[in-house]
């Protein structure tokens, strides 16, 4: 990897321009989850450690290129403070001389409250590289983003990958990038059409993929299977086939269930059955992956020796239909915790479920990135990367 870490810079006595991501839940103005405030810690604290003045750039909300009050980072200050255990100055506007006169860390204004920040427009790139000496990108979360806080002013500074963003970087270079083989991909979630991308890169880089969700129902409808009122596109089947025909002059195997639990409605409780999966009545839906299908997912993760995971299996919001995201997730958490398999998660719904399934602590890593990840694990270039030089 070309890019540096904190470790590689001198930061003695230096500015640190600090991108990370703050963009933290707030009800009545309180922020309620510190989860991504927390994990930046340990570079603030290196950068302390180091001798560096940490000047911390993010975005919150979206203010489309406006000031706005209720999106100033200000409300995110006093959470910061106290993560932090020491206090964080507020500066309204990207000033050097105020920064150089605050003592410890601070904390800028909302980027995004330039119009400019989003355009990527090189004369904020300029007024920011001018506020600092060294520039730290820790919001690998924003990194598919092309702006001028994440992408621009990595050019004119000497630049480097924060702790949480190596973090990142090295474990999805261990899932993908120079992972140990087998590798298993699961790829679920509602459908095929917004993983279009996603499935194509896999089916090239991976040895197995387990598809489940709305997105196998498509699958198992685009080989003549009756999937009833199952959420379905229908107008990809011909997309379909043509995914499960370019699995097979890569070599990478195709895991579809072949059992799945049904139901007459979507609702918690509801009467369900186990029928083969080209068994579905047409007054029903396949709303998750039946035993023998969780069986056999659960012997590809014993076989593997990597595990890539985006996307639950069913319908795991309401119960009975979390039953096979659950016990998958509870035996690669297991499986992990044995040294057996390296596994790594991510996308907003991945996490739900396997936080809901009591398995996340169990993975290897867990991306918070979102977009990020998925652009990541499409193959595409992620701009805030390819800046740090990687």
């Amino acid at each position: 990897m070309g890019w540096k870490t904190l470790d590689d810079m001198d930061l003695d006595g230096k500015v640190v321009l600090t991108r990370v991501d703050i963009n933290v839940p707030v009800e009545a103005g309180r922020v309620t989850d510190t989860t991504r405030i927390e994990r930046i810690r340990p570079t603030i604290d290196d950068i302390l450690a180091a001798g560096g003045k940490p000047v911390l750039l993010a975005h919150f909300g979206r203010p489309k290129g406006q000031p706005n009050p209720d999106m100033s980072l200000r409300i995110v200050q006093p959470a910061l403070e106290k993560v932090l255990g020491r206090d964080v100055t507020f500066v309204d506007r990207p000033d050097r001389a105020a920064i150089d006169a605050a003592p410890g860390v601070v904390l800028v204004e909302n980027t995004r409250f330039s119009p400019m920040e989003e355009d990527n427009d090189p004369r904020m790139a300029q007024v920011l590289a001018a506020l600092g000496d060294v520039y730290c990108n820790d919001a690998f979360s924003a990194a598919h983003r092309a702006h001028a806080s994440t992408e621009g002013v990595a050019h004119l500074l000497p630049s480097c990958a924060g702790r949480l963003m190596a973090e990142e970087l090295g474990a999805l270079d261990k899932a993908l990038g120079s992972p140990a083989r087998p590798v298993v991909a699961v790829v679920g979630g509602a459908k095929v059409s917004t993983k279009l991308d996603l499935l194509s890169n896999l089916i090239e880089k991976v040895d197995m993929l387990v598809i489940g969700g709305g997105m196998a129902n498509t699958f198992l409808a685009a080989q003549g299977m009756d999937v009833g009122k199952s959420l379905c596109e229908h107008d990809l089947a011909e997309t379909a086939r043509e995914i499960l025909a370019k699995a097979e002059t890569t070599g990478c195997q195709i895991l579809l269930p072949t059992d799945v639990i049904v139901a007459r409605e979507f609702k918690a409780g509801a009467d369900s059955e186990t029928v083969a999966a080209d068994a579905c009545p047409a007054d029903a839906m396949i709303l998750d992956a039946g035993p023998d299908s969780v069986t056999a997912i659960a012997r590809a993760f014993y076989q593997a020796r990597t595990l890539i995971w985006n996307g639950p299996l069913g319908a795991f919001e309401i119960a009975p239909f979390d039953a096979a995201t659950n016990a998958a997730a509870q035996r690669a958490a297991d499986l992990t915790r044995e040294g057996r398999l390296i596994s790594v998660a991510g996308g907003g719904d991945t996490v739900a479920a396997l936080n809901k399934a009591g398995a996340a602590d169990g993975f290897t890593y867990i991306s918070t990135a979102g977009g990020a990840f998925l652009e990541w694990m499409e193959g595409k270039t992620l701009p805030g990367v390819a800046a740090l030089g990687g």
